[in-house]
């Protein structure tokens, strides 16, 4: 093989391969911040079949989350500490979320909408 066509064929190697990776898009990341009652957003929307990471901080206190219907328990969600959920959602629907460690006096009230569409 000459040297132009190695050349060549190594170029072409390296746009189909840079042209894949283009394709491997990572999962679309949802920050948010627990804090006494509340979670910051306290809705987020998600598409079905779309692969998303929730970034999970806590901004006092050790809190949780669990949404028992997406299968998702996020075990301490401590202070200044990043959890990561990764979460693939199946069924449309409208799901709540509850802080799943006991955080205080208004725990019961702390939810998170997770709205999942076409």
């Amino acid at each position: 093989m000459t040297k132009v066509k190695a050349v060549v064929f190594m170029a072409a190697i390296f746009l189909v391969w840079g042209v894949a990776a283009g394709r491997a898009e990572s999962p679309r990341r949802i920050e948010i911040i627990a804090k006494r009652f509340t979670y910051e957003p306290d809705t987020i929307t998600l598409k079905r079949g779309e692969p998303v990471v929730l970034v999970m901080r806590s901004a006092d206190v050790t809190h949780g989350i669990k949404v028992d219907a997406l299968n998702i328990r996020s075990g301490e969600i401590k202070k200044d500490k990043e959890t990561e959920i990764q979460i693939t959602p199946e069924k449309v629907g409208h799901y709540v979320g509850q802080c799943a460690h006991f955080c205080g006096i208004g725990h019961g009230e702390m939810k998170l909408q997770i709205d999942v569409v076409e």
